[in-house]
């Protein structure tokens, strides 16, 4: 299925098309149908030539009822714009475009209506015109007469062509639907409506709404029963477990969008602001899918601007929100600008000269990440694709998987340790910290220069202590949970012993020789003794010795297995024998890096 909304000025005939396309009433009010407009949404679907389906979500064009318009176009992917022949380009055709151009959608369909009431051509041109200065170039047009039928076969094809060119939805991706319609439902319960862009919902699903667990007991779309709807489609939903919600709350995906009243955006004006030095009033309404909330403004620098919203919203990075000022007259332009989400976990702004760092930081991560659109500098929206990982990591410098993906950031490579991923400058930041804390403590306890972990965590302000292991690199080495700045001091004999050591599991970093390797090295219960406590070697049992930072590196590469796993399979992952691994999934224990569940099982911490 595809999803088009209408756009234009009042009156210009859109329900009117939608009726002529489909043989239904999108009118669905009493008071629609008395006064000859279109005041709340409307929904009415039909088969193309291709036999695709179509939905429309048919908006008001009234000036009063924008917010509607809004709800509806959210949304959707593509617009099929009218503007009718005898009237022309009119001052609600400018605000639906420049809504549109303020919601970066790109994919319209210009259809000029009453076709025999005055010859379209002009019309044509210059709504044409006006849909390439915002931006909406290479639009087809379509002139069509609902009442006498003229034009409307070649209507059909047009559409055609407009959805065989949307981009393909990823049926994988987490779900938002935002609610434009709710109601209670005699032996049903509560039943919410609205346009899925993508992902997929099924029957028995648990969902967030208002950020509670809700479940899906039923599924229509277009009048039918579905046990599964994948976007884009319309869809009602069937729900337990909650009251009838309003209008611009979401059905999410746990754990798949990130609830936030504070966001850092950048801001693209439109329309006639196109070319001005505007700034923002303080307090506007951001419209977002369905969803019109009350914001505060706080320009931080250039055109990087902090929201603080009315209440949280589900949002990924790149989400494109639209601004306006529902406080200005109605001669005036109400839609003022697009913004793109740079950042839905932005920092506190205490010390002076926070905010022009953090909008410099911002454009600096975007140019970076090669996010700008490059066509025009002051398009909206000026986001042009999803910000990826090292985005992220630029402006957060750690994350976890689960953050990373509550960001609409996909994780496609295996973290830096375990679950965290991290910048990569910040990181060679974090191992040259250590090194200096580590000396620093050694020389500030000469009596017993191991740092502690916990100490090193605390000292470069991670949340995690496997991250501390993780860095842990030469010259630093980890022996009993603690760090020790290398091997210095060690007898020359038993340094080359180690360094032969090294060699032989360069390879296969967990194939710890036998005792009889360990002899011919001349490494024996002493020498291994002073090479663990200078930090040359990590020792996880009787006479299985490893190089330093080996029980790191091996908890990293356990926590990819599935969980929990067994020692036959931690053996397999580390390459190494049963005498290896068994010892060495105790000292992770004791290390605190894995846990047991049961008598056969571990997993990582």
């Amino acid at each position: 299925m595809h999803v088009v909304a209408t756009a234009g000025h009042v009156d210009h005939g859109k329900s009117t098309l939608v009726r002529a396309l489909t043989g239904m009433e999108p009118d669905r009010l009493d008071e629609e149908r008395r006064r000859g407009l279109t005041i709340e949404l409307g929904y009415a679907w039909t088969a193309l030539p291709s036999g695709e389906r179509l939905a429309f979500v048919d908006v008001p064009g009234h000036e009063r009822f924008l917010g509607t318009m809004l709800a509806g176009v959210g949304p959707v992917p593509a617009v099929m714009f009218v503007v009718a022949a005898d009237e022309g380009w009119m001052p609600q055709s400018e605000e639906h475009l420049v809504a549109l151009e303020a919601l970066g959608v790109r994919h319209c369909l210009l259809v000029v209506t009453r076709s025999d009431l005055a010859d379209p051509s002009p019309v044509v041109a210059q709504a044409l015109a006006r849909l390439d200065a915002a931006g909406i170039g290479e639009a087809e047009a379509v002139a069509v007469s609902g009442r006498t039928g003229q034009g409307l076969p070649e209507l059909r094809q047009a559409l055609d062509r407009l959805v065989a060119g949307l981009p393909q939805p990823d049926p994988a991706a987490a779900v938002r639907l935002w609610i434009d319609r709710a109601f209670s439902v005699t032996g049903s319960g509560t039943v919410i409506t609205g346009t899925l862009p993508a992902g997929t919902v099924s029957v028995g699903d648990e969902l967030l709404l208002a950020g509670e667990p809700v479940r899906v007991r039923g599924l229509e779309s277009l009048k039918e029963p579905r046990d599964t709807v994948t976007g884009v489609a319309r869809v009602a939903v069937n729900l337990r477990g909650h009251d009838v919600p309003g209008r611009g709350h979401a059905l999410v995906t746990p754990g798949g969008w990130t609830y936030t009243d504070l966001v850092d955006v950048r801001v693209a004006h439109v329309g006639g602001l196109r070319r001005e030095a505007a700034g923002l009033p303080r307090r506007l309404t951001v419209h977002v899918g369905s969803a019109a909330v009350a914001a505060e403004t706080r320009p931080l620098g250039g055109r990087v601007v902090r929201l603080r919203l009315a209440r949280p919203v589900p949002l990924h990075l790149g989400d494109v929100l639209l601004l306006r000022d529902p406080g200005r007259d109605r001669s005036e332009a109400r839609v003022l600008a697009g913004a793109s989400v740079l950042d839905v976990r932005p920092p506190a702004l205490g010390r002076r000269g926070a905010a022009r760092q953090r909008a410099a930081l911002l454009e600096s991560a975007l140019l970076e990440s090669a996010l700008l659109e490059s066509a025009r500098p002051d398009a909206a929206p000026p986001v042009a694709a999803a910000p990826g990982t090292a985005y992220a990591l630029r402006l957060h410098r750690l994350l976890r998987a689960a953050d990373l993906r509550a960001m609409g950031v996909a994780p496609d490579t295996p973290g830096t340790s375990g679950e965290w991923y991290a910048d990569p400058g910040h990181w060679r930041d974090l191992g040259r910290r250590l090194v200096e804390a580590v000396r620093q403590y050694a020389a500030g306890h000469p009596l017993d220069p191991a740092m502690p972990i916990e100490a090193a965590r605390h000292e470069l302000g991670l949340p995690d202590r496997r991250l501390v292991a993780t860095l842990v690199r030469p010259p630093l080495a980890l022996a009993g949970g603690r760090i020790v700045a290398g091997p210095a001091g060690l007898p020359e004999r038993v340094a080359r012993a180690v360094e032969r050591l090294r060699r032989d599991l360069a390879a296969r970093p967990f194939h710890a020789p036998d005792a009889g390797r360990l002899a011919e090295l001349g490494l024996g219960p002493r020498e291994l003794a002073a090479a663990e406590r200078a930090g040359s070697l990590l020792r996880v049992g009787e006479g299985v010795a490893l190089l330093p930072g080996a029980d790191a590196r091996a908890a990293e590469l356990l926590s990819r297995l599935p969980q929990p796993f067994t020692v036959s399979q931690a053996r397999h992952a580390l390459d190494t024998t049963r005498r290896v691994v068994v010892p060495l999934l105790e000292h992770l224990d004791r290390a605190g890096l894995t846990e047991r569940v049961d008598e056969v099982h571990r997993r990582c911490i």
